[in-house]
């Protein structure tokens, strides 16, 4: 069972330059909401309440004000400085300590999913203790995303933005391993831009037959938020969804109460912290 998972929310950001040159890309908004809410959301219906929040130098202090130590979501938070990227797969190496002997989750912190049967995934995927899964979506331009190679409901081939196409299952932000991931990480080599990557690691777990997947159906939604597009992309698709069904998306306080992780108590206090705003209005409702 994993129960312990990192949000990766590090990087440079520079094709949001520059906005990015003050802000943390993960700070940035998502229609009513930090950019950050949105992995942390998936990382609570996973039923993980334990994080490592790995980021910036200089933008720790930002995640604290917003997030604190997640006392107020009825979870644990804490913080990690990563001085200069190095790879995805330096997140195990930065959080050796704080994974220990546990299996672990990854998430990366400018990923967007939604979808109706993502948490029964999700839940599905805690109960694997050996090995990693990792979570495909058909995508119409896998020449930008590491992508898979599927014969025989098996992973073949793995390959960064492939120049040639070999499939169009991108491999998202998402990816649970088993405790091994720290040794292999720790002797990887760095690629031809510097980074140990997160691929190569994903290669280990293949060649083992120990790496398995998920495919986010049609009715799920997934996205990197790396560009404006993006951004805005996702911030019309969550507007939408929330005026429509007047629910909200990535609403950690009602997360955590349906879990019964926090009380109403909790969100009161909740919303004095908000202010007056739309999602403090929310909670109210709750």
């Amino acid at each position: 069972m994993i129960k312990k998972g990192i949000i990766l929310a590090g990087g440079t950001g520079t094709r949001l330059s520059p906005l990015t040159k003050a802000v943390n890309k993960q700070l940035l908004p998502i229609y009513d909401k930090p950019l950050i809410f949105y992995p942390l959301s998936i990382l609570m219906l996973a039923n993980i309440k334990n994080i490592l929040m790995i980021v910036n130098p200089g933008q720790i202090e930002n995640f604290k004000s917003l997030l604190g130590d997640g006392k107020r979501f009825g979870i644990k938070i804490q913080y990690k400085i990563q001085k200069k990227p190095k790879g995805l797969a330096d997140a195990f190496i930065l959080g050796k300590n704080f994974i220990k002997k546990d299996n672990v989750a990854l998430i990366l912190g400018d990923n967007f999913f939604y979808g109706q049967s993502l948490t029964d995934k999700l839940e599905k995927s805690l109960t694997h203790t050996v090995g990693s899964r990792i979570f495909l979506k058909n995508v119409k331009t896998p020449e930008n995303f590491g992508v898979a190679k599927i014969i025989n409901n098996k992973i073949k081939k793995i390959i960064e933005k492939p120049k040639k196409f070999i499939s169009n299952y991108a491999i998202t932000g998402l990816y649970f391993f088993d405790n091994k991931v720290i040794d292999y990480a720790k002797k990887l080599k760095p690629s031809k831009r510097g980074e140990i990557e997160i691929t190569d690691i994903l290669n280990i777990y293949k060649n083992s037959g120990n790496l398995h997947y998920e495919h986010i159906g049609r009715g799920a939604i997934w996205s990197d938020a790396g560009k404006i597009e993006d951004m805005t992309n996702i911030s019309s698709f969550v507007q939408s969804v929330e005026k429509v069904q007047s629910i909200k998306i990535a609403c950690l306080e009602e997360i955590s109460l349906s879990k019964k992780w926090i009380n109403k108590k909790t969100i009161l206090k909740n919303i004095n912290f908000y202010g007056n705003c739309d999602y403090g209005n929310y909670l109210k409702k709750l």
